[in-house]
């Protein structure tokens, strides 16, 4: 089983999993704020009896940090007739389901051996009941969570959770501790070092900050890694300014932050961008 931290009063931290994904639960005197769901309807089902038995309280919302697959295909268990709780989530999480996550998990279906163990069959795109386009204040009693849905960045659905009695900020993907981040479907490579980096410029020493993935961070983590995505995003806009092909900008360091295997989709992204196209019509099945 999972082991649970507790991050700060009242704000405890579950790492786990497949994927050592981060579950948050936010404690008020009415009952608990969720963040993130799993990765299938069994791991979403073992979460939610985990939640029951730790903390014996109300589940009162679930929120959905953004759309990847490894964060909510465990939706629809918090919606079950018996359960009901409403989900929190960025606006385009329904947009995203159908471009991104509805052909993953097709492809999937096709062939389970490319994720054995999943149970693809079982799932249903369960979107937000309560999407957010603008800041949020959601009220636990007697504790204020607050919602900010952010510009393009890991994805076109992030959405940052802080809690300012406390000082803690949940990040979803935007940050990543136990591996590097990861440019999966519908990211924005260029926009994401500025969006963190504004991120971070709101956070005060001593805040304390939790990964998608990972053990919990500070302030001075996220500056690294944006600046890290900076690094990233300002070489891949010269390579394209050389009309370089996505090999030849990947063979153009021998040295790069994250492994360059990981890239390939980031390169495509941000090219794509540069050019003025579209990012919203599709992409990579990368998590």
């Amino acid at each position: 089983m999972p082991a649970w931290i507790t991050v700060a009063d009242g704000v405890h931290q579950r790492r786990g999993g497949p994927f050592d994904l981060s579950v948050v639960v936010v404690e008020g005197a009415d009952g608990l704020l969720v963040v993130d769901a799993g990765a299938d309807p069994a791991e979403g089902a073992e979460i939610l009896a985990d939640i029951r038995s730790r903390f014996d309280r109300p589940v009162l919302g679930l929120v959905n940090t953004h759309a990847h697959f490894d964060h909510t295909f465990g939706n629809q268990v918090f919606r079950a007739p018996a359960t009901e709780v409403p989900i929190h989530g960025h606006a385009a999480i329904a947009r995203h389901f159908e471009r991104y996550e509805a052909p993953r998990l097709a492809a999937w279906r096709l062939d389970p051996s490319r994720e054995p163990g999943r149970a693809w069959a079982d799932v249903e795109l369960v979107p937000p009941t309560h999407p957010i386009e603008a800041p949020v204040e959601l009220d636990l009693g007697g504790r204020t969570v607050h919602l900010l849905p952010q510009p393009p960045a890991h994805s076109d659905t992030d959405l940052v959770l802080f809690v300012p009695e406390v000082r803690v900020w949940v990040l979803g993907d935007l940050v990543e501790e136990s591996g590097p981040p990861m440019y999966g479907s519908g990211s924005y490579p260029l926009a994401w070092p500025v969006v963190l980096g504004a991120l971070g410029a709101r956070m005060r020493e001593g805040d304390l900050v939790v990964p998608g993935h990972g053990a919990i961070v500070d302030r001075a983590f996220v500056a690294r890694q944006a600046g890290m995505l900076g690094l990233i995003a300002e070489r891949l806009a010269q390579a394209y300014s050389r009309g370089l092909s996505v090999d030849a900008a990947l063979a153009a360091h021998a040295e790069w932050p994250v492994p360059p295997e990981g890239l390939i989709g980031a390169v495509e992204r941000a090219y794509l961008a540069l050019d003025g196209g579209p990012l919203d019509e599709g992409g990579t099945l990368d998590a």
